[in-house]
């Protein structure tokens, strides 16, 4: 079996692949070669594995050459995030839009040249949703609740969950759109994503460094961890046609959860001097998009594939503190817990 993760060098990308890879079979069939293709190199564990390649630059870049070989599955995951696309409309379009259409016509083509059809999981967002003056938005989005972004990376996310859809209907691959919640508790450095203080809340004071919170402790959002995640973009992927339910999108679980909620948790797990280390300091520009986002959200159809939210927010915040406690920098993203 031979797979591509697209974005396969960033946080889920990485993850994924190394999930698949301690498996070693996907869909019932061996994993043979993982070609991860991003922007800059993966982490070098992945990198030391002989059943991987990676291959670096833009997706756009690379399309014209998939064109003529071949893939078991892919998970297409590369993108650019929704703070970026609100300030680069052309970034958006291109990494987003443009790529997706191209690695799209690239499967195709290996469809019209003999080849068979290709499953696809395309990883959306719960940014499809939003309010709209005549479609008031739910308390809880749901799987069939009315997609109307009101954010550029939406727009483009809802824009290739369409097309992916089309392009299964026709026959051209075998296609499968996951909304992926808020992930949380993300390593390393903040983002160009809208959402990213929601991990910067819990990683930062973890770490013993002040935090600022841009919005009100009352915001509610859907979030889960990454390895919820990395399940459900697995589970997506070997369902049958017919378990998933149809072409059209569907929403991986989360935990709905308030920006106060989170801190208690923190509270709870790592005490109330890390808990101090936040502060709230609105961003008009941050907070005017988390306004538009849902406040929570259900997930019928993944519930019927076996995947479920967590149970509570300390969860995800332990599971963070286990994977960096496990990484040979542990004393510096844990420091606050000391």
């Amino acid at each position: 079996m031979k797979l591509l993760i697209t974005g396969g060098g960033g946080f889920v990308g990485s993850r994924l692949a190394r999930a698949l890879l301690a498996r070693g079979t996907l869909a019932g069939q061996r994993i043979e070669r993982l070609v991860l293709t991003d922007i800059a190199p993966p982490p070098a564990d992945l990198l030391s594995d002989a059943r991987v390649e990676a291959r670096t630059g833009p997706l756009l870049a690379q399309t014209e050459a998939l064109k003529t070989e071949a893939f078991d599955g892919v998970f297409h995951l590369a993108s650019a995030v929704s703070g970026e696309c609100e300030a680069d409309f052309e970034l958006g379009l291109r990494s987003n839009l443009d790529s997706t259409r191209a690695l799209l016509d690239a499967l195709r083509a290996n469809v019209g040249a003999g080849g068979k059809v290709t499953r696809l999981v395309f990883s959306s967002s719960v940014a499809v949703f939003g309010p709209d003056p005549s479609v008031p938005l739910p308390k809880l989005v749901a799987d069939d609740t009315l997609p109307l972004p009101q954010t550029s990376y939406g727009t483009q996310k809802l824009v290739c969950e369409h097309l992916i859809s089309d392009y299964t209907r026709k026959g051209y691959i075998d296609g499968r759109a996951a909304r992926l919640m808020t992930v949380t508790v993300r390593p390393g450095r903040p983002n160009g994503a809208a959402s990213s203080f929601f991990s910067g809340i819990i990683r930062e004071p973890l770490a013993g460094v002040e935090s600022v919170c841009p919005v009100s402790p009352d915001v509610s959002h859907p979030m889960t961890s990454p390895a919820h995640t990395v399940d459900g973009l697995i589970a997506v992927y070997e369902a049958s046609r017919e378990a998933f339910g149809g072409r059209a999108a569907l929403n991986l679980p989360a935990l709905n959860v308030r920006v106060s909620d989170m801190l208690d948790a923190l509270e709870e797990v790592a005490g109330p001097k890390v808990r101090a280390l936040v502060r709230f300091e609105r961003d008009e520009r941050i907070a005017g998009i988390v306004a538009n986002w849902p406040a929570g959200a259900t997930a019928e159809r993944a519930a019927k594939l076996g995947l479920h939210p967590h149970e509570n927010f300390a969860d995800i915040i332990r599971q963070y503190i286990a994977d960096c406690a496990a990484l040979p920098n542990a004393a510096e993203t844990l420091k606050g817990m000391s």
